[in-house]
């Protein structure tokens, strides 16, 4: 993969981590709160959805094409797309500083409703950030594998995601930042590590003879008669 395209993936996937980690510990704090009794849908699925993130993510950073990673993000993001739903629905535009003082039944009594407000606003505005992400990284992969296209490679889909190139960089372009020598100069219309023949011989003929069973043309050069 490029340099940057690999810096950044690992960028898209440290903010998933992240974002998917805390919504699990909330989700597991409001498990250890309410169940089995109370809330028990929501509090299963807010448990599903970030440990399915991570479990598949984590699976993905080391072995992903790019057939592979697109369904990945589209059902990922789908998932948050519901949970951000939900969290709305159940929150909604709830003022949680007007809560103070108030609380919130629990399997062994209650919380400050306040409290629960608050983690309730940040799960599901986490939600609505890992939606807008898994959309955003499934959109660049589109165009990502389709620059891979354009450069010739029409099978990108079922290689491995390292091969795919970043914009204005070409497909397997491992280490933008290596340096190199001087490279030789060559006239124009002969790829770079080949001499033009005939320049270097004079004295010489060239003899072209044409390739057996597609196989490319044998260029030789023989003296003069």
């Amino acid at each position: 993969m490029t340099v940057r395209f690999g810096n950044y993936r690992v960028g898209f996937y440290t903010a998933v981590f992240l974002l998917s980690a805390t919504v699990l510990g909330l989700a597991a704090h409001f498990a250890n709160l309410f169940l089995p009794r109370l809330h028990p849908e929501f509090t299963i699925f807010s448990l599903v959805v970030p440990s399915l993130t991570l479990l598949v993510f984590l699976v993905s950073i080391q072995w992903a094409q790019p057939r592979t990673e697109a369904p990945m993000l589209f059902v990922v993001g789908t998932l948050w797309l519901a949970m951000g739903a939900w969290s709305t629905d159940i929150i909604g535009t709830v003022q949680c500083d007007g809560l103070a003082g108030q609380r919130t039944a629990t399997k062994n009594g209650g919380m400050s409703a306040q409290v629960f407000c608050h983690e309730m606003k940040v799960i599901q505005a986490f939600s609505w950030m890992l939606f807008c992400i898994n959309v955003l990284g499934l959109f660049i992969l589109f165009r990502l594998v389709n620059l891979g296209q354009m450069y010739g490679r029409f099978d990108i889909w079922r290689e491995p995601i390292r091969e795919l190139p970043w914009f204005g960089e070409a497909p397997g372009f491992y280490n933008t930042h290596t340096q190199q020598g001087p490279m030789m100069q060559y006239p124009a219309g002969y790829p770079y590590g080949q001499q033009p023949m005939g320049a270097m011989h004079p004295g010489r003929t060239i003899v072209i003879q044409p390739g057996v069973n597609g196989q490319p043309a044998t260029v030789t050069t023989v003296p003069m008669p």
